[in-house]
């Protein structure tokens, strides 16, 4: 009788559901009233401001300390702010580095330091212990040039590789263009400003900015009001206040029209592409949140209009994205994507149109419900958080938010309509007026982007964002790629003698993030070679003999095939260079490039397999300085460079005995230990 009385239920559900509009969106509901529970809040005599929330669910309790200072410009010394953050980490007066991380890891703690905040979290039960040592960090730092020795040495690794990662490169030269060289969003550091840095310039940003009167510290989860009161008062309220410098600086404008910029990769087979331009928005104003739905429809999802169009739609890319960022100084728009080369000025026209439509039509009913829903979502989960009454707290008293602000955040969001977000597009998104910057094969991509200037000019930029003149640094008239890798052959010791080698085995050893990396490579003639790479916890073998090819990792073996084994072919042929006409490799003279204050002959070279490679030869001494080259990964495609420097004569033939290798973890400097030649290794070798 009961399944006779659901069957009967089940049939007026599914009549009553037949009866219903699919064609329709349902009206949106009214916002769901928030209920915010409110931070305690104090301030010591010393100016500190404290917030607490209180939650003993769990057993645990955090400390964050936040600097609200303006922004600092660091000029010639850029890093050096970055470097104090870091150092405060590196131990105390009254603590080593080692005791500092001891005493933290027996309390199964965490404790990060930068250069406008400080965080410590742990279980309740050491609480006490947690804010000593959060106030030993804060009031005792003990700067050592030692360790500030460590971290340059670690920044300057990673510079290295930064020069030629496009990512980085496109990063830098973005904020360069939104808003300037002279402004502190648009610096960056170089490996000049790093060696420049010193710790008295560390010590006396710690002296001026970690001050109480402009701190805030809060204090979330188990706890009461009373004992953080305590607490604070007693490992903070001798803190010395002291006025802080007051920095202001130029606001940066929009162009009046856009302005095209190329930063050359050569052989790059993808583009960076950024959209971008600095907008005036202050963090909570009337106009903030519209522009966040506008951007969520416009890019700023997996929803959004620019990744359906250029992923789904166009297939260019595997997503694109924008961003529309409130600032207390000044915000930016940025719109990015990374394509295929092929396809770059027509992903730069989809960009632009959807700006533009977005500026010109309304959007529909259902993109504006789907965007408040995920900005909703996003702020409901946020309120599980403990921290984040916290945060509202804060957040309201730096940026003078209405009191309300918070709780008032759903009803807001759910008040925008559609003729608000088309007018705050045409206010906030401009698609005449962008910076558009492209990260790429010049060659390749500049004349089709003329197109997007309204002069049809287009600015050579290098990787620190400077305007060249591509013209200026001409080849000689006449000069082939041939001959310049003709003139590397005599500098290294001349034909006669490179072809007496009949195999080279060469060693290196490097380090990287404190790991030690062996590398073995041995080459016989013609095209054998084996390859070990040895860092330690585990090794990587490559074996090629002529014809075949795998490699070996953590014991795993991989086949090599396709365009891979092709191009393997050619890297494996000992000498290669000698023979890049046999190899069916192409050459062509790509004019002249400056690299570390020398002029060098840029040749670039196209593989069988299509691949293609960049090689840079010093125009006075002719040899082999740089290879940069673009490879296959499971992120996608990434472009790796080698430097070689340091070439001694082994037997008549020289070798760089320096070869720094640039990864995604960072670069790794190699010294070459040992090159021997013509021990006839055995053919088993390369099996």
């Amino acid at each position: 009788m009961k399944r006779l009385v659901i069957f009967f239920l089940l049939l007026s559900v599914t009549a009553n559901l037949a009866q219903i509009d699919r064609s329709k969106l349902p009206a949106p509901g009214p916002a769901p009233e928030v209920k915010i529970g409110n931070a305690e809040t104090f301030v010591l005599a010393n100016g500190l401001k404290v917030f607490v929330v209180t939650n003993h669910k769990l057993p645990q309790v955090t400390f964050s300390l936040m600097l609200d200072r303006d922004a600092v410009y660091e000029g010639k010394n850029a890093g050096y702010v970055t470097a104090a953050g870091q150092l405060l980490r590196t131990g105390t007066k009254t603590r080593s580095k080692d005791k500092l991380d001891e005493e933290v890891d027996f309390l199964g703690a965490n404790l990060n330091a930068s250069s406008t905040s400080v965080f410590a979290s742990g279980l309740s039960k050491y609480t006490e212990k947690l804010i000593d040592l959060m106030a030993d960090v804060v009031l005792n730092p003990e700067f050592k040039q030692e360790e500030l020795d460590k971290i340059n040495k670690q920044t300057l690794s990673g510079l290295a590789f930064s020069k030629d990662d496009p990512d980085a490169i496109a990063n830098r030269v973005k904020g360069a263009l939104i808003y300037g060289k002279e402004h502190p969003y648009g610096e960056f550091e170089t490996e000049e400003s790093i060696k420049s840095i010193t710790l008295d310039q560390c010590k006396q940003y710690h002296e001026t900015y970690f001050r109480p009167n402009i701190a805030y510290l809060a204090i979330v989860g188990d706890i009461k009001l009373a004992k953080a009161k305590s607490l604070a008062e007693k490992y903070f309220g001798k803190w010395m206040r002291k006025d802080v410098p007051k920095n202001s600086f130029a606001n940066p404008k929009a162009p009046i029209v856009n302005k095209i910029s190329v930063v050359d990769k050569a052989g790059a087979v993808q583009s960076v592409i950024n959209i971008c331009y600095p907008v005036d928005l202050p963090v909570g104003s009337d106009d903030a949140m519209k522009v966040k739905i506008a951007n969520m429809i416009l890019g700023g999802s997996a929803t959004g209009r620019l990744f359906v169009n250029l992923r789904e739609d166009k297939a260019y890319t595997y997503g694109a994205y924008s961003s529309i960022n409130p600032d207390k100084l000044v915000g930016s728009f940025s719109a990015s994507t990374k394509v295929r080369t092929s396809v770059t000025d027509s992903a730069i026209t989809e960009i632009l149109n959807e700006m533009k439509k977005i500026r010109n039509e309304k959007v529909s009913e259902k993109e504006l419900e789907t965007a408040k829903a995920l900005l909703s979502g996003d702020f409901i989960r946020s309120l599980e958080r403990p921290a984040t009454l916290a945060n509202f707290a804060i957040n309201t008293a730096i940026y003078n938010l209405p009191k309300d602000y918070y709780k008032n955040y759903l009803k807001n969001l759910s008040a925008i309509n559609v003729d608000d977000i088309q007018s705050i597009a045409k206010k906030y998104i401009k698609p005449n007026n962008a910076n558009i910057l492209v990260v790429g094969s010049a060659d390749d991509i500049v004349k089709n982007l003329k197109v997007f200037s309204p002069s049809s000019k287009v600015d050579y930029r290098d990787i620190y964002g400077e305007v060249f003149d591509p013209n200026v640094k001409k080849a000689p008239e006449g000069l082939t790629a041939e001959q310049v890798v003709a003139k590397y052959v005599d500098a290294i010791g001349g034909r006669t003698n490179l072809e007496k080698i009949q195999d080279e085995t060469l060693k290196m050893i490097g380090s990287m993030q404190g790991m030690n990396i062996n590398i073995t490579i041995t080459r016989k003639a013609p095209n054998k070679m084996y390859q070990l790479v040895d860092f330690g916890v585990g090794q990587q073998k490559t074996l090629f003999d002529g014809e075949k090819a795998k490699i070996n990792a953590m014991g795993q073996e991989q086949e090599v095939t396709g365009a891979q084994l092709e191009e393997m072919k050619v890297e494996s042929t000992l000498n290669s260079y000698l023979y890049y006409d046999n190899l069916g490799v192409k050459l062509e003279l790509g004019g002249m490039e400056a690299l570390n204050g020398k002029n060098s002959y840029k040749v670039n070279l196209v593989f069988p397999s299509g691949k293609k490679s960049v090689q840079y030869y010093d125009v006075k001494s002719g040899l082999l300085v740089k290879t940069s080259s673009s490879v296959e990964s499971p992120q996608g495609a990434m472009n790796i460079s080698v430097e070689y420097a340091d070439y001694k004569d082994v037997n008549g033939v020289k070798v760089a005995h320096k070869v720094i290798q640039g990864t995604p973890m960072g670069s790794i400097e190699l010294t070459v230990t040992s090159v021997e030649r013509n021990t006839n290794p055995s053919n088993d070798l390369f099996k």
